[in-house]
């Protein structure tokens, strides 16, 4: 600290607050309007996640519609015979893991359900997707449903 005393006194230390303000406005600004760059899907919504990582397709996948309907690689399977057809397709799958993708609204009782099927078909891994089905793809599911009604 160069201080000197008398008429010809020199100050030279930092006066670091007015920059501390202006840092923790700009903080609380980026908050506020953070969210507002997230888009969501209207007829979606997307259930929370704190990480994610990228899923494989390779796998066996069970979608759950929001009407509770689920299906087995896009192909419809009531939850009686979901164990059954994890077993039957256990051979084609390379991971040994069952992903469930499944809308916000969809009950735990159903996905319990699946954990159930999934242990009794003897996967070693269920990874819960974070990112649900999209509005396309719920419409392709519904599709097969009515084929398979008819």
């Amino acid at each position: 600290m160069a201080i000197k005393s008398g008429k010809n006194a020199m100050f030279t230390e930092i006066n670091i607050t007015p920059l501390t303000d202006i840092f923790l406005v700009l903080l609380i600004i980026m908050m506020v309007v953070a969210p507002t760059f997230q888009s969501i899907s209207n007829n979606v919504t997307i259930p929370e996640i704190n990480n994610g990582a990228a899923i494989e397709e390779k796998n066996a996948t069970v979608s759950v519609t929001k009407d509770g309907k689920i299906f087995l690689n896009d192909n419809y399977v009531s939850a009686d015979n979901l164990a059954v057809e994890l077993e039957k397709i256990k051979p084609n799958v390379q991971k040994q893991e069952v992903v469930v993708r499944a809308d916000e609204k969809v009950k735990s009782a159903v996905i319990m359900d699946i954990m159930n099927a999934a242990q009794e078909a003897q996967y070693k891994k269920l990874v819960l997707a974070g990112e649900p089905l999209t509005k396309k793809a719920q419409k392709v599911l519904e599709e097969k449903m009515e084929e398979v009604q008819n």
